[in-house]
């Protein structure tokens, strides 16, 4: 075929507005197909070579709704191209929108739906949330994705949304005044889990007096196990305003005081040698950081010693304190080391 019959079938050919449209398609399919090939064949390598898991995820999120935009801004390029007549001039670009973005909606909710199952496990396993708390946060992310969706949708459609948000506002307002308690609580929890005041199977002490494990963070309230086996339920909104001890942080341990009174013609210094060694010699005390023994006062009765020593769970804490007790008082009557108790003595003056 020479130049003159090429041009000749070529340009009828190239005048038609649907082998124009068809031709556009075409490009922007090989585009998105050379992107594909490209974030499948070089980005996955590279994101193969690194330790995060976060470039796994966006290599899969991304893979598939880039792949279906080109194309589909192929399909509205094309519909320029055509310059079809009203109606169908507004109404095919708003599908062909409307189809992206549902696209990508539903590729944003399965790439929330995968991060959240493998940091649902993690957090579990770290007792760091609740399961029901953590649920709870994931679908509201998702309900504001779809809310974003929605009125993204009625701006392609160009309809108007502020009736819509004069309804929802006073609806919003009545929803708020009637769940004011439930949202405090809800929002105290967030609170917790994001200030890290504690987490499940941690021991802590309130300003009220309460002290227990942790044993589960809901979306209402902590509940707590104290030492009676009894669960304490307390509002989350009472909890993100109280004063909180948590006797497990920064790391797992608890110091425990034991007073101790000698009379005083006792050998201070044979008294600390004696503590000392019922301290190490107790399985419950850890021996990092060392126990130590401190003379605090010269009592009324007696000095006042106190021994100082740490323990692995504060949970043990009270069994470890009466097993030390147990064992002072026996070392000290095998010593001979007296442990006095409060006494007055009283003189009576008779008038001559």
């Amino acid at each position: 075929m020479d130049a003159k019959t090429f041009m000749a079938w070529y340009a009828p050919v190239a005048a038609n507005v649907w082998c124009q449209a068809l031709a556009v398609v075409l490009i922007y399919l090989l585009l998105a197909k050379a992107t594909d090939l490209f974030i499948d064949r070089i980005l996955r390598r590279l994101a193969s070579k690194t330790k995060l898991r976060v470039d796994d995820y966006l290599i899969d999120f991304l893979h598939a709704p880039i792949y279906r935009t080109i194309f589909w801004m192929g399909i509205l390029h094309a519909l320029v191209v055509l310059a079809l007549p009203p109606p169908w001039r507004t109404a095919l670009p708003a599908l062909a929108k409307t189809v992206i973005l549902l696209g990508w909606l539903m590729a944003l909710l399965h790439a929330c739906n995968q991060l959240a199952e493998d940091r649902l496990a993690q957090n579990l396993s770290q007792g760091k949330i609740g399961a029901d708390l953590f649920n709870l946060v994931k679908n509201l992310g998702i309900v504001v994705l779809v809310i974003i969706a929605f009125l993204w949708l009625l701006a392609i459609w160009h309809i108007d949304m502020t009736p819509l948000f004069a309804s929802a506002g006073i609806a919003g307002i009545a929803v708020a005044l009637a769940a004011k308690d439930t949202l405090a609580n809800f929002f105290g929890g967030l609170s917790i889990f994001l200030d890290k005041t504690f987490k499940v199977s941690d021991y802590i002490v309130l300003d009220s007096g309460e002290r227990g494990e942790v044993v589960e963070i809901g979306i209402r309230s902590t509940r707590i196990k104290t030492k009676d086996d009894t669960i304490v339920t307390i509002p989350n909104a009472i909890l993100a305003n109280s004063r909180i001890i948590n006797e497990s942080a920064p790391v797992p341990r608890f110091r425990i005081r034991v007073p101790v009174g000698v009379a005083y013609g006792s050998d201070l210094r044979q008294v600390e040698t004696v503590l000392l060694a019922v301290a190490h010699a107790n399985p419950g005390v850890a021996s990092e950081p060392e126990p130590l023994v401190r003379v605090r006062q010269l009592g009324p009765s007696s000095v006042d010693c106190e021994l100082l020593c740490w323990v692995d769970n504060p949970a043990q804490h009270g069994l470890i304190r009466h097993t030390l007790l147990l064992a002072i008082h026996d070392t000290f009557l095998q010593k001979n080391i007296v442990i006095p108790f409060p006494q007055q003595d009283v003189y009576i003056k008779q008038k001559p």
